[in-house]
């Protein structure tokens, strides 16, 4: 019995990948709001059952999507952020920050288009914006623990103000990527943005000038 419940796990787990990945192209393709749940369920070769059996809508399936790249994105940040230590070396960390950050057209797409489409349901905004929340948590908590060590321009506040700083230059950057279609170009001008918002523009943290 319990190797039979392991296997159905497996392939439930598998479908919902499938699923997943099947949805994200066909986002990117079509756009968000142009997209049934018979296509999805075609792209990936499963039925309207197996997508139901998953998910309970495409808000719900977009949501795991988006925490997916989440998930990638804050693992990301925290990785480069956590190798100074218990200190932060603010222009070697956005280095490294902007070196690695996902920076995919096609996600930007997807995501830019469930944000229209969230800014017309509260219900969507709300769950959006819960998401957006944890990702400058996650920011904000490597921020806290890095205070006596690395002094934040004041201009930011605190630890909340700046990482709102860095998810707001993040949007500004890939906003004009996905106009531009310049990858190498975004990642320069968001390394650019960081330094200037995390330091006093030159690239050397406050605390080390005195």
């Amino acid at each position: 019995m319990q190797a039979t419940t392991g296997r159905v796990t497996r392939r439930r787990v598998r479908t919902r990948a499938n699923l997943l990945d099947a949805a994200f192209t066909v986002f990117a393709a079509k756009g968000f709001g142009h997209v049934s749940i018979e296509e999805i369920c075609e792209a990936a070769g499963y039925s309207r059952g197996a997508f139901y059996s998953n998910f309970s809508s495409l808000d719900e399936l977009f949501f795991a999507l988006y925490q997916q790249r989440a998930e990638l994105i804050a693992g990301q940040v925290a990785g480069a952020l956590a190798q100074d230590g218990p200190g932060l070396d603010v222009p070697a960390a956005v280095d490294r920050v902007t070196e690695v950050l996902l920076l995919d057209r096609d996600w930007l797409l997807v995501k830019t288009d469930f944000l229209v489409h969230a800014a017309r349901d509260p219900d969507v905004a709300r769950t959006l914006l819960e998401h957006r929340a944890r990702l400058r948590g996650a920011i904000a908590d490597r921020l806290a623990r890095a205070r006596g060590h690395t002094a934040l321009p004041a201009v930011l506040g605190d630890t909340d103000g700046a990482a709102h700083a860095v998810v707001a230059a993040y949007d500004g950057v890939t906003t004009q990527l996905l106009l531009d279609r310049d990858v190498e170009h975004a990642r320069a001008w968001l390394k650019q943005l960081l330094t200037a918002l995390l330091t006093d523009g030159s690239g050397t943290p406050d605390h080390a000038k005195h």
